[in-house]
């Protein structure tokens, strides 16, 4: 896996932290004639062979770093405002999978899936599949007891914030408790307890301290029983 992790860290080195977002505004503007983007390129194929440290290497690095222009440029004559994000994200799934199928193909031996494939890294998976959105279709059923849209329609937020803010606290108390540190969940709770403060303190908002409240509760008891049954199985 060596191999697999120089290359995914030439990667980032050279997408996130050797890319200015001046660079980037230009390849935008500039498409496939600006120079920001075969500088770009160049840098990729200088942190390569610097990081990897292998001559013998070059026929990857060649066609790792040639799918890197054709995926780059690609995107720069795709990309629109309305799925420049959706992009972004297609953009790293695609340079990711290139690097894999490369390296696999020069060396299995890199990869050893049977490892991967256990009974503990499957419960793992399915443990943090069931926290994120069956979860929180399960805590929408229950507060269809209680119409939720008024009380909740003078409040702003972003769309699905809540939601999203729900999958990544229980993950995160999932992880916390696994690895042994119950005080990082009480600390967790504290944190969340501090930012809702405003939703809370006003006394006409009695419903809403309420809903705040049980969803917390649920969201946070699910997760910690679903640890405690990962831990009891594995």
């Amino acid at each position: 896996m060596i191999l697999l992790l120089k290359f995914i860290m030439a990667h980032l080195i050279g997408d996130f932290f050797l890319q200015p977002q001046s660079w980037i505004e230009d390849k935008e503007i500039k498409k496939l004639s600006s120079p920001k983007l075969y500088l770009h390129i160049g840098i990729h194929f200088s942190l390569m062979f610097l990081i990897i440290w292998d001559i013998s290497k070059w026929p990857l690095i060649l066609i790792i770093g040639g799918a890197h222009f054709i995926i780059d440029a690609l995107k720069l004559l795709i990309q629109k405002p309305k799925t420049k994000r959706l992009i972004f994200f297609i953009d790293q799934l695609l340079h990711l999978i290139i690097i894999v199928m490369v390296v696999y193909l020069f060396d299995s031996s890199e990869f050893n899936f049977q490892n991967l494939y256990n009974e503990q890294n499957l419960m793992l998976l399915l443990c943090i599949l069931f926290l994120t959105l069956p979860t929180s279709i399960i805590m929408k059923t229950i507060f269809t007891k209680w119409n939720i849209e008024a009380l909740t329609q003078d409040n702003e937020s972003l769309k699905d914030a809540g939601k999203y803010i729900g999958i990544l606290e229980r993950i995160l108390v999932f992880i916390f408790i696994i690895v042994g540190h119950w005080e990082a969940v009480g600390f967790l709770i504290t944190a969340k307890s501090v930012f809702r403060f405003g939703d809370l303190k006003e006394s006409k908002h009695r419903k809403l301290t309420e809903y705040i409240l049980i969803g917390t509760l649920i969201s946070f008891g699910i997760a910690v029983v679903v640890a405690l049954i990962f831990q009891q199985l594995v």
